[in-house]
Order: C-alpha cells, then sequence, then structure tokens
C-alpha cells in the first residue's frame, strides 16, 4: 500500500478526500474549524512538494441540488487563512468549467470543489441504476487528477462515489491515505489492540440502540465500562428501578440485562451511574433535584449524573492506562446540566496528565472537549463519529477498503 509519507507529488495533481462537513453560523461563517485543520498537514504536504490540490467533500444533507446554505464557498476564507494560498472554487463539482479549472491548475495552487451532494450520484447508491451513475460519477472526477488521497475518516464508513468508488479508478502506486485518516487508525488501532491496562471505555449518548454493536465488541477488550447519558436509563429499568419520564428503550430491555450479564461473565467492569440531576422538562430554566439513579419521578427526566456518579466515575477514570470516551454524560449543551460532562472530561484529561493514553471521539464528545478547552489535554481527538464507532464495532469501512484492497 502506498503511503503519503514517501510519495513525491511533484508536478501531480491530487485529488483529496477532505471532510469539511463543519457548522456554520448565522452568517454562514465556520463555528467550528476542527476538520478543516485536520486536513492541513496532507494538503500543504501535496504543496511543498510541488504538486497542486484538488479539494472535494460534503457538506450537510441537501435533499435535491444547490442549496446556499450548503455551498462549500462558506469554508475557504478560513481555509484560505490556514493555507496561506488563495483558494480557487469551482461552482459545481462537475461540467465542462470544473474540467477547465482543474486541468489549467498549476503548482503549489488549491482548487476546492463545490458540495458533492448537490449531485445524487455520490451517495445515492441502493438501486443498480444508482451504482452504476456513481460509478460513472466517480470516474469523472477521477479525471481530475494524477492522484487520489483519502483524508476524509468521517464518511470512510460510507461506500459512497468520493470516499471508496473512485479509488478503483487508480492504481495502487496512485492511491493513499492522507495523515489525518493514518492517525485516527493508529489512535484506533492502539486503543483496541495494543492498550495498557487497565483498559477503561466511557459510552454516553442518548440511545443503546446506536451502541449495542460496540459495547459487545468492546467487552472483550476493556477492564472497566461506564455507561452515561439518557442509554442509561434503559439499563436501569431493565434492572427494576423507576426512571420517571426519562428516556428508554423499551424494546431493549433485554438486550440491556443481556450486556451486564456478558460483562459480569467476561469480568468486565460494568458501572452505571449511581445518582442523577432530575429536571420537570426539557429545558435550562426546569425545576431540578437530585436523586438516586433508581429513584425516577413520574413528570421528571434525568438529564445530568448528581455529584456521587462523578466522583465514583472519576476514581475509575484516574486509575485507567486507556481510555475511550464517546457520548456525553448528559445533556451538556445546556449550561444546567453540563456538570457531569465537564467532570468527565477533566476526568480524563487528569488521567491523560498522568501518562494514561485517551481518545475522544463523536460528534458530542468532540464538541465537549472542544467546548471546555480541552481539546489539547487529551492524547487524540476523533474526527469521525460514525466511522469511529463502526471501526471499534469490528466492521470493514468501505473507504478504508478502497485503499488497502
Amino acid at each position: 500500500m502506498q503511503m503519503i509519507d514517501n510519495y513525491n507529488f511533484a508536478g501531480k495533481k491530487a485529488i483529496i478526500r477532505v471532510d469539511f462537513n463543519v457548522p456554520l453560523g448565522a452568517q454562514y461563517e465556520v463555528t467550528d474549524d476542527t476538520r478543516i485543520r485536520g486536513a492541513l498537514p496532507t494538503i500543504e504536504k501535496v504543496l511543498k512538494d510541488g504538486g497542486s490540490a484538488i479539494l472535494m467533500s460534503h457538506l450537510g444533507r441537501p435533499k435535491s441540488g444547490p442549496e446556499e446554505k450548503f455551498s462549500l464557498k462558506h469554508v475557504i476564507p478560513a481555509l484560505s487563512a490556514f493555507l496561506g494560498v488563495e483558494v480557487l472554487f469551482a461552482e459545481d463539482c462537475m461540467g465542462p468549467d470544473t474540467v477547465a479549472l482543474a486541468s489549467g491548475l498549476k503548482q503549489g495552487e488549491v482548487l476546492l470543489l463545490e458540495n458533492l451532494r448537490f449531485h445524487s450520484a455520490e451517495d445515492k447508491i441502493k438501486t443498480e441504476e444508482e451504482r452504476e451513475a456513481t460509478r460513472a460519477f466517480a470516474k469523472k472526477l477521477s479525471g481530475y487528477a494524477d492522484v487520489y488521497v483519502n483524508d476524509a475518516f468521517g464518511t470512510a464508513h460510507r461506500a459512497h462515489a468520493s470516499t471508496a468508488v473512485i479509488a478503483d479508478f487508480f492504481d495502487a502506486g496512485a492511491k493513499m491515505f492522507g495523515f489525518l485518516i493514518n492517525k485516527e487508525i493508529e489512535a484506533m488501532d492502539k486503543v483496541l489492540h495494543s492498550s495498557e491496562k487497565p483498559l477503561t471505555a466511557i459510552m454516553g449518548g442518548a440511545k443503546v440502540s446506536d451502541k449495542i454493536k460496540v459495547i459487545e465488541n468492546l467487552l472483550d477488550r476493556v477492564d472497566n465500562l461506564i455507561i452515561g447519558g439518557g442509554m442509561t436509563y434503559t439499563f436501569i429499568r431493565a434492572r427494576g428501578g423507576e426512571i420517571g419520564n426519562s428516556l428508554c428503550e423499551e424494546e431493549l430491555l433485554d438486550v440491556a440485562a443481556g450486556l451486564v450479564k456478558k460483562a459480569k461473565a467476561k469480568g468486565v467492569n460494568l458501572i452505571l451511574p449511581v445518582d442523577q440531576v432530575l429536571a420537570d422538562k426539557f429545558d435550562n430554566e426546569a425545576h431540578t433535584e437530585l436523586a438516586g439513579i433508581d429513584q425516577g419521578k413520574k413528570g421528571f427526566m434525568g438529564l445530568d449524573i448528581g455529584a456521587s456518579s462523578v466522583k465514583a466515575l472519576s476514581e475509575v477514570i484516574m486509575k485507567s492506562r486507556t481510555i475511550l470516551w464517546n457520548g456525553p454524560m448528559g445533556v451538556f449543551e445546556m449550561p444546567n446540566f453540563q456538570k457531569g460532562t465537564v467532570s468527565i472530561a477533566h476526568a480524563i484529561a487528569d488521567a491523560t496528565a498522568a501518562g494514561a493514553y485517551s481518545l475522544v471521539g463523536g460528534g458530542d464528545s468532540v464538541a465537549a472537549v472542544n467546548k471546555f478547552g480541552l481539546a489539547d489535554k487529551v492524547s487524540y481527538v476523533s474526527t469521525g463519529g460514525g466511522a469511529m464507532l463502526e471501526y471499534i464495532e469490528g466492521k470493514e469501512l468501505p473507504g478504508i477498503k478502497a485503499i488497502k484492497g
């Protein structure tokens, strides 16, 4: 497999799949540039070698055709500032104008293509007709460049035109991963296959259904499994606890009980919160009460973990040598229900400072460490939510397979 480190891009045009699916503010300004910064080393390597870069990405989920709020032109100011060069823009990722821009690209220049998802052929692959259209779309994209670089880990679990299919049109020596994907895989493999013990996984978020396969795969690897967030209450209800109006997936009560039994059989310390902050409505200004985790109340919902939980979970985290965190402990977007997530984030940062290796992934967890200024206090922050979870599940990601073969 070709490695980017020892490839010389001199005189080459590289088409790079980046992940510029970034949040935009009311004036379409980039409000979180994490993913843009993540792509810079790969782009800069191409330019430094004497090559030129054609960047392609999606942004959001446009329903049909171009939409102003999903235009990638909005990322150009931030991208240009980081790169220190003027970024050219193709107002459509297809068509004769784009072909002309790509063919005329000079050494050291950067061209950004408009949102790939403005064309349904990028990601509509259910029928045979759609798959044929996707191949044709990918082939046209491949014609812009000499080399294909996939550096968008966040979309590596999708078998889309730009993330997987396009690789078919490049020889083995002319397709490779960018620095970001290499770092992502290295970080996850470190946790999954060469971690220092004890290994603690912290799974939060709303739904057990989103994490079942991940949890099952982790049970063969971790020493401690901490459950937090809304998914806690399916486990509590499964053991007979009162949860009031808290979120619960009734159809998964047996699954939750089964996971608890599997953990015990494998010698995994599965840890649930012991107390909670109850609220009478889903609102930052709601009336709140502190209660035991099994003592929910009708008309109230659990929106954060309590102080006793923070203390107990932090103690486990501080004794860990490897930590994987995916999902918040509560509704951290609301100031009155962020204490649990903030505290766990600080515990992970403290454990990292004491020598532990920590991997944080998933949209909400990444948003939390960024919001609380702790991104540089953990070992690695993953840019891929769904892709990271599927990798941890043990699935083969199409975007990875397309390069590795």
